[in-house]
């Protein structure tokens, strides 16, 4: 199931983040600085949600 959810990893943490990036863009958050935190916190909330999207697939 880790193969799986490292596999999920990588296409979940990418749209999360980049979700995240567009909302602090449109909140009008512009400089370097909330963009990375934004970038940031969507490659840590993917952990948890591409391990339990793996576990429904598997189980």
């Amino acid at each position: 199931m880790l193969r799986l959810a490292s596999m999920l990893y990588s296409l979940i943490g990418t749209t999360l983040a980049g979700s995240l990036v567009v909302v602090a863009l449109v909140m009008g958050q512009d400089t370097l600085r909330p963009i990375l935190i934004a970038a940031a916190i969507g490659f840590v909330a993917a952990i948890p949600v591409a391990y339990a999207v793996a576990k429904k697939l598997t189980s």
